[in-house]
């Protein structure tokens, strides 16, 4: 059995009946489609290299202790690989709609806690997987190397056959779990006391946090500042249990077009033109009110270790960063952004933010749950936006022999804050993925082609800069063919079964 960190325990405290705490994706395949047996063969023959994926959640008596992760005794690969197909023509907008549904239903948190779907009759002969997984399982960047075991690098990659040697291991009672988390309780905190035994160590430590203590005060005016800076706060407000989903594209090469002309990171004119995008909604609205107006985003920020990397846990901290929306030249725009992540880049080098999260550790899980809760409320007065960009691979990868053509992730929202976006890389074409909440969002797709429009302002004025030099046109796809059309989702995320199983599937998953 593995216990939750504090983070991943934050993150499965988070969940509720109206806040789905999953992240997701849609990848889309080149045909054919594989069969059903084929991809749960796959799946069955990686499963031993992510044991996660067989664990349940085990929650302690009285909340005395983080959850525990322990082998489902009844385990069923089936229950969790689903197979349906979205009729003719198979359009993207009926992949987006049977998306939204099915990412915006809840896991069964009484099971190990992912699914995924594989889906036929996509125009052209393609096919696609719809992916989940609780945000306490895995964040943004472990997420995607675990998604790959199920990848190849190559069309003809061969697969070890599954073995169906695996056994549970024996569940704890109620009673081992109380004592092992008192346990625990005791034992953490002198571990890491013990771990600094001379005295130098400890002088050195208390340099280390003081001068981190220097670092975050010089960062305090900024924050004073967005204290006092309006926001959009339209954008706040309730959430209610149905999404919408939609998504929109770009290519590296423009990105980099850009970044060329006016500096700062690829990053920086991502967030510059959901910048515009998130411009465009408020000025429909006749809410561009001010322009010193801001959406603030919160933009998660990994700090793994290099030598963290296999690490099957959240090992993730947030900026919050103040899209300058009401500012009408872009490349101001641009400007504002790049000085607040230069500032945030910083900070981060110069605080320890793995010590920072491991502080959780110390904190009694009771409390950290109601902590959790007191943290969503608070979002609702201080961010708008969640903005996360996960770097993919640069080349093609492959399941079962076809080629993935494009991916788009999901991302969930909580708290106040009613929209998300999740930004995903691969080969030469960037996507961004859409989460809304239905009733705040019926204008969802202002906001994804506001995104396009504001990548091609940016791309305009780059090539002007350059005085017309070499600057790729608008969706020029030379490494990537194909292309995602802007569409919004306008089915919501309906309760209760979701689209028919084409395959069998085990009676205790029934009433999904």
């Amino acid at each position: 059995m593995d216990r939750m960190s504090a983070l991943d325990a934050g993150f499965f405290f988070a969940e509720s009946e109206n806040t789905p705490m999953h992240v997701g994706s849609v990848a889309v395949f080149d045909g054919p489609a594989p069969s059903y047996g084929d991809v749960v063969r796959l799946l069955l023959s990686k499963l031993p290299l992510v044991p996660r994926y067989r664990q349940r959640v085990r929650q302690v008596p009285m909340q005395l202790g983080r959850p525990l992760w322990a082998d489902d005794p009844h385990f069923q690969i089936l229950y969790h690989v689903r197979h349906t197909a979205v009729p003719g023509p198979g359009s993207d907008e009926q992949l987006r709609n049977l998306a939204g549904r099915v990412l915006g239903q809840r896991l069964d948190m009484a099971k190990p806690l992912w699914e995924l779907w594989l889906v036929e009759g996509l125009a052209e002969g393609r096919w696609a997987i719809i992916s989940k997984v609780h945000h306490c399982m895995v964040d943004g960047v472990a997420g995607s190397d675990l998604m790959q075991l199920m990848f190849d690098l190559a069309p003809d990659a061969k697969h070890e056959p599954p073995s169906d040697d695996w056994k549970p291991e024996h569940n704890p009672s109620g009673v081992s779990l109380l004592t092992s988390a008192l346990a625990d309780a005791f034992s953490h905190p002198v571990q890491q006391f013990t771990s600094m035994p001379t005295l130098s160590n400890a002088v050195r430590a208390v340099k280390e946090v003081a001068e981190q203590s220097r670092t975050i005060a010089s960062t305090v005016p900024s924050l004073a500042k967005q204290a006092i800076t309006p926001t959009a706060r339209s954008l706040n407000g309730q959430i209610g249990p149905h999404r919408r989903w939609a998504w929109t594209d770009g290519t590296v090469a423009e990105f980099k077009a850009v970044r060329k002309a006016f500096g700062g990171t690829v990053n920086d004119v991502i967030l510059t033109a959901i910048t515009g995008g998130f411009r465009d909604l408020l000025e429909s609205r006749g809410e561009l009110s001010s322009e010193k107006l801001v959406v603030r985003s919160m933009v998660p920020v990994s700090v793994r270790r290099a030598n963290q990397k296999g690490a099957m846990n959240n090992q993730v901290s947030a900026v919050f960063v103040d899209l300058p929306v009401g500012e009408p030249d872009p490349v101001n725009r641009l400007s504002s952004i790049r000085g607040q992540m230069d500032e945030y880049k910083k900070t981060m080098q110069a605080v320890d933010a793995p010590s920072i999260i491991a502080l959780g550790d110390f904190v009694a899980p009771a409390l950290l749950s109601l902590g959790v809760r007191a943290a969503l409320q608070a979002g609702q007065m201080w961010c708008q936006a969640v903005t996360t960009n996960v770097p993919g691979p640069r080349v093609p990868l492959y399941v079962l022999g076809r080629r993935m053509a494009t991916a788009t992730a999901y991302v969930p929202i909580a708290g106040g804050t009613r929209c998300s976006i999740g930004i995903f890389s691969y080969l030469n074409t960037m996507t961004f993925g859409i989460n809304a909440d239905f009733d705040a969002f019926p204008d969802i797709d202002v906001l994804s082609g506001g995104i396009r429009a504001g990548i091609e302002e940016l791309l305009a004025l780059a090539g002007r800069q350059s005085g017309g030099g070499e600057v790729p046109a608008a969706h020029d796809r030379t490494a990537e063919p194909t292309e995602l059309a802007v569409r919004s989702t306008e089915s919501p995320s309906e309760p209760g079964p979701g689209p028919a199983e084409k395959s069998p599937a085990p009676t205790a998953a029934a009433g999904r």
